[in-house]
């Protein structure tokens, strides 16, 4: 069947390259969701997997008349499609790192600002025990002051999963701080 399925890409591409146009539709409509599929495999994320596959196709379609061996159209457009995906990953790593270097270099001067104040070096403490998604959700709401959506605009993320990474950071900050025996400084009245 793989065999029947290679002969078959072969010809559609052989006729896409002899100015078939129809022939590149029949292609995309058997690899499409294969590249989707890819693409998901290394991302995680249905938008980007989408995106990356979208990417992929502009670039076969503009590379397929260099495409010498024809019945190698699959392995070489999941190829294609598996590269971008790993820049992808590379430019999402670079992204976070420059992200998270600059949130660290702002709660250290803000931290100058405030030092001698033994509740924010405690709160200090226990958000760095948070993993690294919410510690960056809490800092960005809290000490840079971003709104959920500039958040979301900010991470690539749903407003959803920023809610959630937020409401669970809050959830085990209260649990660590309790854990510690962490008292406020100031208490504030029952209302």
């Amino acid at each position: 069947m793989e065999k029947a399925n290679k002969i078959v890409d072969s010809w559609l591409v052989l006729n896409y390259q002899s100015g078939h146009k129809k022939s590149l539709a029949i292609l995309v409509k058997r690899w499409h969701s294969k590249f989707c599929k890819q693409a998901f495999y290394y991302t995680k994320d249905i938008d980007v997997a989408k995106d990356i596959a979208q990417e992929s196709w502009q670039l076969i379609i503009n590379k397929v008349h260099t495409l010498k061996d024809t019945n190698k159209f699959g392995s070489w457009g999941l190829a294609i499609v598996t590269r971008k995906s790993i820049d992808w990953l590379r430019k999402e790593q670079r992204d976070f790192k420059n992200l998270k270097d600059y949130y660290e270099s702002m709660i250290v001067f803000k931290e100058e600002k405030l030092q001698g104040l033994t509740d924010v070096q405690k709160l200090k403490q226990a958000i760095k025990t948070l993993p690294k998604g919410q510690q960056i959700v809490i800092r960005l709401f809290y000490i840079e002051a971003y709104s959920l959506i500039e958040i979301c605009e900010i991470l690539s993320l749903s407003k959803g999963t920023v809610k959630s990474r937020l409401f669970y950071a809050r959830e085990k900050l209260k649990t660590i701080i309790k854990h510690r025996n962490y008292e406020p400084s100031e208490s504030k009245a029952d209302y």
